[in-house]
């Protein structure tokens, strides 16, 4: 009796929740088609392999067009679109850092040039280094004390943070502005800590913006360990440091997005599942975001594969530009308010390949209620976090119209071991972590579609 009391219970719980048997059973049949039969890990593998890393505005880019748009097709897309999107194209070209110390000989650094930086024009530039440890005590440091200097804003990755991203973020502000506030007292480039949780010797880029009527001066990347080295050395003596960098911007060109959709049964609003094609210009985009693009076909691929009859459109947007410039979130948003197209939901994948542990939800409280009540669902799949209020990059121009919005959260533990270097290989994302990640996309956009 009381087995039976507790069942009835259990059902009308779920039930209350607008989830049933019937939903835990398609979550398994989910599962298993995606964990033995998806394409995900291969197609990454092509991807990551045969184009490699897909700075915008690059041929590399060009070429991961071309296979987004066949593989969306080959996942049984009832439409596919290229989106014209005006892009910023930045190049890197040859660098280098030295520093001198005080017995005279030059010493070459690893490192990389941030992101939309000037360079040199193929000049050296070159310095006396002085160190800051934090914004505040860079504030306090007057003109003069800068003017015609090299400095070096070396604020580590913090390590307290249990969430990864939270990190990210807090030491975000040292990337994207230390050029500009270098150039407001008069020094001649910066240096940047990498923002990094390995202690290594990797180099991470990332974008960095000027600010307005401000000298665009160039900022560059050092790893962890070498920040440290630098550290050590200059408590003891007087350090120059030489930049030569041939990067910089080179104006704008047309690009694309890529779309794919199956069409709904029941009318035509659309619910959104994407990342981002390009990628940093090192590695090979395995992670960041080549995952997130294999992970969003593969929804599409098993609504087909297992029949399900969706009542929406579903719409598998890849989008362009992502890393230094956003154009393509920004165009797909304005596109949508022009078309004046119903969107239900939407749902970015960009924070890596790494195993599901919970989907940020970017909405009101009663739709945000209503997804959490899903998440018994979830629990057998490793997806249990439903608190964080966040949505991708890509999706904020939706968001700004008052579209529900989420973020897949994968474990962040490595993430930002990799996250824009050349360490973000294919080697370094696991098969079943990845479509795990398709998994639980693919299931909360089976209940967005059937409740919604």
């Amino acid at each position: 009796m009381k087995k039976i009391l507790g069942t009835s219970l259990l059902l009308f719980g779920m039930a209350a929740f607008g989830q049933s048997k019937e939903d835990s059973i398609q979550f398994r049949k989910i599962s298993t088609e995606i964990l033995n039969n998806g394409k995900g890990y291969t197609e990454l593998k092509e991807l990551t392999k045969n184009i490699g890393h897909r700075l915008s505005g690059s041929e590399a880019y060009e070429k991961s067009v071309k296979w987004a748009e066949q593989k969306l097709r080959d996942a049984g897309a009832d439409k596919v679109w290229l989106q014209e999107v005006m892009i910023p194209v930045w190049e890197r070209g040859k660098e280098s850092l030295h520093i001198q110390t005080s017995n005279g000989k030059w010493r070459s650094l690893k490192m990389l040039s941030l992101g939309n930086s000037e360079g040199t024009g193929g000049k050296d530039v070159s310095g006396e280094i002085i160190m800051v440890k934090s914004m505040e005590e860079y504030d306090k440091l007057p003109a003069e004390k800068v003017k015609d200097k090299i400095v070096f804003f070396n604020y580590p990755f913090s390590q307290s943070f249990v969430e990864t991203f939270k990190a990210y973020g807090d030491a975000a502000k040292y990337r994207t502005t230390a050029a500009s506030l270098t150039a407001k007292k008069g020094g001649k480039f910066a240096i940047v800590r990498s923002l990094s949780s390995a202690f290594d010797d990797v180099p991470h880029t990332g974008a960095m913006r000027y600010e307005d009527k401000v000298s665009k001066i160039p900022a560059v990347a050092i790893g962890s360990t070498t920040a440290d080295e630098l550290e050590a050395l200059l408590k003891n003596q007087k350090i120059t440091a030489k930049l030569n960098s041939n990067c910089g911007m080179k104006g704008e060109k047309l690009s694309h997005s890529v779309i794919g959709e199956i069409t709904g049964k029941k009318d035509q609003s659309v619910i959104v599942v994407g990342g981002h094609l390009d990628s940093w210009d090192v590695g090979e985009g395995a992670h960041d975001d080549g995952a997130g693009i294999v992970q969003s076909i593969e929804v599409l691929r098993t609504f087909k594969k297992l029949g399900l009859q969706n009542n929406h459109t579903i719409r598998v947007v890849c989008f362009a530009n992502e890393e230094n410039g956003v154009k393509g979130g920004i165009q797909y948003g304005k596109t949508v308010k022009e078309k004046n197209e119903k969107h239900l939901f939407a749902i970015e994948t960009d924070a890596g390949g790494f195993a599901p542990r919970g989907i940020a939800l970017d909405m009101d409280d009663a739709k945000r209620n209503q997804i959490k009540g899903w998440s018994n669902l979830f629990l057998p799949y490793g997806v249990y976090n439903f608190e964080e209020r966040f949505s991708g990059t890509d999706l904020y121009p939706l968001h700004d119209m008052g579209i529900p919005a989420a973020e897949l959260m994968p474990d962040s533990q490595r993430y930002f071991d990799i996250h824009h270097t050349e360490e973000d290989t294919f080697e370094k994302v696991n098969r079943r972590e990845l479509l795990l990640g398709a998994t639980a996309l693919t299931q909360i956009i089976y209940m967005i579609d059937k409740n919604w």
